[in-house]
């Protein structure tokens, strides 16, 4: 019986999905205590284990040298950062994987944040809460200038769920899509265009070499100081500490953010900042999303040991 070890809390903390991998593989070593692990903790927890079923845990040379009998990494979400893509084809290592399936979750958070902040939600709730009586309303998203720096599965789901509002959208992207920013009415611009026209700013790309700290104080003094800031991809993309000293200095408006460098994150001073939304990377983790991911994993897991 082959050995499969899921090394992700919620994926492993979902009944549905326990019912449905037990079904498949009744051996299977889930994570049940919801740990997040050190790197000794995940490679003692895989140990000889043949199929895994990840979630942001890094699968990388160090731990795929711990753990030789790895044929297959099954990935429970979207995004290979934390999956060393070059070192598991060198070993013939299959990654299981399938674009945009939680897209739609992603992008109605986005759409949440663009709402809350736009319409000065969060501030005036937590004022409220506190016994002040805020009274600013903020401004409508309705008509204003977006801008989409990636745009893939989750952007075009976010262009998709901001038609009603007719809003004006820049986008950007390293691919071509031409076609598609005509059908859509959507500008293709610079990023650079982009940071100075947009009211509002979502970033979805992947996390790589070339896009580490790609919103850095240089970035932030081109936006207009009422301009927000979101990222709900990947920790890093936007450097954080940068990002602290823009908002505690007024160089933009607001962020929100579900996605950090180090995860839980522990600069409290960023984190309680009265202008800034943190989320604790929960975009991908509505019930339907979590489900659809779970399944696709454990579906990669059933093609492989069928053929």
């Amino acid at each position: 019986m082959m050995k499969v070890v899921v090394t992700s809390p919620s994926f492993s903390k979902n009944k549905l999905l326990q019912d449905e991998i037990y079904k498949y593989f009744p051996d299977a070593k889930l994570n049940l205590e919801g740990k997040r692990f050190t790197k000794q903790e995940l490679i003692d927890f895989i140990q000889d284990a043949e199929a895994l079923i990840v979630g942001l845990e890094p699968i990388d040379l160090e731990l795929l040298d711990a753990c030789k009998n790895i044929r297959i990494v099954s990935k429970y979400g979207v995004g290979l950062n934390n999956i060393d893509e070059v070192i598991c084809i060198k070993r013939d290592i299959k990654i299981g994987w399938s674009g945009g399936i939680n897209k739609l979750s992603v992008a109605e958070m986005t759409l949440g944040y663009m709402l809350m902040l736009s319409r000065n939600l969060y501030v005036t709730s937590n004022d409220l809460k506190r016994g002040i009586w805020n009274k600013s309303g903020g401004f409508q998203l309705s008509g204003k200038i977006i801008g989409i720096i990636g745009v893939g599965h989750i952007g075009k789901e976010v262009v998709r769920l901001l038609k009603p509002f007719g809003c004006k959208i820049l986008v950007h992207d390293i691919i071509n899509q031409n076609k598609y920013y005509q059908d859509n009415n959507l500008f293709e611009a610079t990023k650079e265009e982009i940071y100075k026209m947009s009211d509002i700013i979502t970033i979805h790309t992947p996390l790589d070499k070339n896009t580490l700290d790609m919103v850095s104080m240089k970035e932030m003094k081109q936006m207009k100081t009422t301009t927000y800031l979101l990222n709900t991809a990947r920790g890093g993309l936007v450097n954080e500490k940068d990002l602290k000293m823009a908002l505690k200095n007024s160089i933009i408006a607001g962020a929100a953010m579900d996605a950090y460098i180090e995860e839980p994150p522990c600069d409290k001073e960023l984190l309680n900042l009265p202008n800034l939304i943190c989320t604790p990377h929960i975009g991908g983790n509505a019930k339907e999303a979590v489900e659809a991911m779970g399944m696709s994993a454990i579906k990669h897991l059933r093609n492989f040991y069928s053929t």
